[in-house]
């Protein structure tokens, strides 16, 4: 599988590697990070760091660190999951620190990731799935071209209420003819 760099106009990606544990650790750890993502299993510190020296080396899967150009610090991390090239489909997921939101990173992550799924891992569609609670995901989702595709009704807590998971999803030819001239 490619483990790539790539550089955008703001983020260079990067394998995730050990060094990354603090920094996953605190978005894994940060209350609206959970609430965002509907993540419910806990993970020790240990855990993050053991998951951050391995995934590298883990089959059907890209997990990038999202850093800033010129910069080496992790703001947060994508990842291209399930992938399956006979289908030619992977899901992709975003998370980014706190204090990094809001910023343009994870828009210029995404667009890089989805140019190394159609055109380095020749992939015909990425998937993913964003809380209903989760609109400004939802729209950033929307502005790089995924499509809602459906909704799965009270998947996921939301305290003590319930919120709804919006699948959405991008083919290649909509990111293709999405892409400037």
């Amino acid at each position: 599988m490619i483990k790539p760099t790539l550089e955008g106009e703001l983020v260079r990606l990067r394998p995730i590697g050990a060094r990354d544990g603090g920094g996953l650790w605190e978005i894994v750890s940060d209350p609206e990070s959970r609430r965002v993502t509907g993540q419910t299993a806990a993970f020790t510190r240990a855990e993050v760091d053991a998951w951050c020296a391995t995934v590298a080396d883990r089959d059907g899967r890209i997990d990038l660190a999202v850093t800033a150009s010129g910069s080496d610090d992790f703001l947060g991390q994508i990842v291209l999951k399930d992938i399956d090239e006979a289908r030619g489909c992977a899901d992709l997921h975003l998370s980014m620190r706190p204090s990094t939101r809001g910023r343009g990173y994870g828009g210029d992550a995404i667009g890089l990731v989805l140019g190394l799924a159609f055109d380095g891992v020749g992939l015909h569609r990425v998937g993913l799935e964003v809380l209903s609670i989760n609109t400004r995901a939802q729209a950033i989702y929307e502005g790089m071209g995924f499509v809602v595709e459906g909704l799965r009704r009270d998947a996921y807590r939301d305290g003590d209420g319930w919120c709804d998971a919006v699948e959405m999803g991008i083919l290649e030819d909509e990111y293709r003819f999405g892409l400037p001239a």
